[in-house]
């Protein structure tokens, strides 16, 4: 007949009024005879307090269940008692209390770890700045190489003030490109004019804004050192009024201020040359180079020489851009002008029972901390209904419990 172990009745410490400093006594239990078999007790289900802290700290180490038969049975028994002892009364004195505690809410370590190596982290995109500069430049090779073999090849059916053939090419391919048309340099058949639309289309529509890129991406390049080198010094002094530390960019009115300089510069760099190469009076000369840097090119006046051809073929391509750049720099500081304006307006007005309803997003009569901030960048203008959409979308995604959050198993099921 079957015998069944007696199970082991364990005396809970916290159902002693009187808790003893040594560990009380551990009931035996009959050895099993011969041919009989003995039935482990059945594990206790877990209670949900447990099933919650399995979950968030992991499975527990596992314990030792098989033995050496030819080891000591003294050792194995004397260290069952230990284990036994110290899990039977916590007051037992071989435990030794440390000064760290872990917080209860802590995650397991192990199951964070495991997760941050599976899944990682995927760089932003860059968009191509590294390679819009070697684009702008083979695109620029060979727009122009292009266009000086076709001027090469049809020079006769342009009207122009001959200097050198190669130099007369690559300063009408400039010049069309840049649209400033001075007029020194006109195509004089059905050819060439067929020829020049294409090139002015082009030029105009696709090389320039290549060109636009690199100018932008020097620009940065410019930009992040200087904040890098504003971050490594100290930034409460008279530089943090050019460069926004905490925004990591340069202020709007610095922006304005260096792309103004460099049109000076520009102008100033174009009416020496005029001067002194194209014999030009002091004003006829400025006249000329702003009248170029602009883009307007009356066609009054154009450069007749060699040497002025070949500094312009260098010094309008500089220029426009530079121009260009300095009204982007102007109508983005209107603009941000505007928008601190609003910004201004919005934070200022108070709430209305209209705008109370339009900001309730979930209609449960009251507005959060959160509705309330959602609202109020609407507003401004700083966030659409779209784009609070687009995020409540992959929040959905990630909560795969449906209960309004998202967990750190929610996160760790999403990326298994």
């Amino acid at each position: 007949m079957e015998k069944e172990p007696l199970l082991p009745s364990f005396l809970s410490p916290r159902a002693s009024p009187h808790p003893h400093p040594h560990p009380s006594p551990i009931s035996l239990c009959p050895l099993p005879e011969h041919d009989e078999i003995s039935i482990p007790p059945l594990p206790l289900p877990l209670t949900p307090s447990e099933l919650k802290e399995r979950i968030i700290f992991g499975p527990s180490e596992p314990a030792i269940t098989a033995f050496d038969d030819s080891s000591s049975s003294a050792n194995l028994e004397t260290t069952d008692n230990i284990q036994n002892s110290w899990l039977l009364d916590p007051n037992y004195p071989s435990w030794t209390k440390s000064n760290l505690h872990r917080s209860k809410t802590a995650p397991a370590m192990a199951v964070i770890n495991d997760f941050e190596h599976s899944s990682p982290v995927s760089k932003p995109p860059q968009f191509g700045k590294n390679s819009i500069v070697g684009q702008g430049v083979v695109l620029l090779i060979l727009y122009l190489t292009l266009g000086v073999a076709i001027y090469s090849f049809f020079k006769d059916h342009f009207k122009a003030t001959e200097t050198n053939p190669i130099v007369d090419a690559l300063y009408f391919c400039i010049v069309t490109m840049c649209t400033i048309g001075y007029g020194d340099i006109t195509p004089d058949s059905t050819v060439t004019k067929l020829f020049s639309i294409l090139f002015v289309l082009v030029g105009f529509g696709f090389i320039d804004i290549l060109l636009s890129g690199m100018v932008s991406y020097v620009l940065d390049l410019q930009e992040n050192s200087l904040l890098r080198s504003i971050k490594r010094g100290n930034s409460h002094d008279a530089r943090s009024y050019i460069i926004d530390v905490k925004k990591g960019r340069m202020r709007i009115r610095m922006k304005v201020a260096l792309a103004l300089g460099v049109v000076v510069l520009c102008i100033g760099i174009g009416v020496t040359v005029m001067h002194f190469v194209e014999k030009l009076g002091w004003i006829d000369a400025f006249y000329l180079s702003v009248m170029s840097v602009t883009t307007v090119g009356y066609g009054d006046r154009a450069f007749q020489s060699m040497t002025g051809r070949i500094f312009a073929s260098i010094w309008l391509l500089v220029s426009t851009l530079a121009v260009a750049r300095a009204f982007l720099y102007l109508a983005e500081a209107r603009i941000d002008k505007r928008h601190r304006r609003m910004a201004k307006w919005v934070l200022d007005q108070d709430l209305t029972v209209a705008q109370f309803l339009a900001a309730d997003i979930d209609n449960n009569g009251f507005v959060s901390k959160s509705e309330y901030v959602i609202y109020k960048l609407k507003e401004m203008g700083k966030i659409t209904d779209k784009e609070v959409m687009l995020i409540c979308k992959q929040f959905e995604r990630l909560d795969s419990g449906n209960c309004g959050r998202i967990t750190l198993g929610d996160l760790m099921e999403h990326h298994h």
